[in-house]
């Protein structure tokens, strides 16, 4: 279920609130332009910042306005086990399709806690589990022998994989069981990371180019690896211009500076510096032109 390329949404604001009519928007443009799946509450949809309550009536209503058409991955982790529990408990009932699952961040856990983490939500529901491992962001490194040990609970299948280290994901390719499902959590590396067996991509560039990112993924698993090469490097100015600043503000930038209307980041997320809109601006108005 869980191969090509799936869009991590951003969360759309307006006046301070989640804009559903928006949202909606957002997600037709998605399948209509052919997206494999969609994630919801994950990173770039600013899930730090939504109240428990906007996260439950934003997984529902994805997963209604979708409504079987493609897959839907919540994201329910935390650094709190029990909460975690609690609310990939609800993603379930309300009918995802599989639960993204974050490292639990600043406590620091040691890797026996990060399994004993990640087991207890995974035993707990029935939905898959895909491990999302993104030390960047939370000062924790899941180690390929613990994805490894994580590969034999029944219903953990897969892990985004946004470490940046490409040795350490050569190393995971090389130890996880052939059916388990590696998915690139960097758009700069989606080519190379299919390239040795990945399944695909959890993306932030989906939000604006959907079809485009599924057909690189699309092209790959066809066999147009001259192709799939092609628009992974169409689109490099444009990811490195999107991770200037964090995430998911430059994306918003992008997405209303081509008139998408999402509304702006919360705080402590602001607006991107005059530069960096500029630098958005101009490798947009040069994609276009290509």
């Amino acid at each position: 279920m869980f191969k090509g390329a799936y869009t991590a949404l951003v969360t759309p604001f307006k006046d301070g609130k989640i804009n559903y009519n928006k949202m909606a928007e957002l997600i037709e443009f998605q399948i209509n332009e052919g997206i494999d799946g969609l994630v919801v509450c994950g990173t770039t949809g600013e899930s730090a910042t939504l109240s428990d309550k906007e996260k439950r009536r934003l997984i529902k209503f994805t997963v209604e306005t979708v409504n079987g058409r493609v897959p839907v991955i919540a994201g329910t982790g935390s650094n709190n086990t029990i909460h975690t529990i609690k609310l990939s408990k609800f993603a379930e009932k309300v009918g995802v399709d599989g639960l993204l699952l974050v490292t639990p961040y600043y406590n620091k856990s040691s890797q026996n806690g990060l399994i004993a983490h990640f087991r207890a939500i995974a035993e707990s529901v029935t939905t898959p589990c895909i491990l999302y491992n993104v030390p960047s962001r939370t000062g924790v490194n899941l180690l390929p022998d613990t994805v490894v040990k994580l590969a034999e609970t029944e219903n953990i299948v897969g892990i985004k994989e946004a470490s940046g280290n490409f040795s350490q994901l050569l190393e995971l390719m090389a130890k996880v069981p052939k059916d388990f499902i590696v998915l690139s959590g960097n758009d700069d590396s989606i080519v190379p990371l299919l390239s040795i067996g990945g399944k695909g991509v959890i993306s932030v560039l989906s939000n604006i180019y959907p079809k485009d990112t599924h057909n690189m993924c699309q092209a790959f698993f066809l066999g147009e690896t001259n192709y799939a090469k092609e628009l992974q490097l169409r689109y490099a100015s444009l990811i490195k211009a999107l991770f200037i600043e964090p995430n998911p503000m430059p994306v918003k930038d992008a997405m209303n500076i081509l008139d998408m209307d999402v509304g702006n980041t919360r705080l402590p997320l602001v607006e991107v510096s005059d530069d960096t809109h500029e630098i958005l601006k101009s490798v947009l108005y040069e994609l276009k032109d290509k």
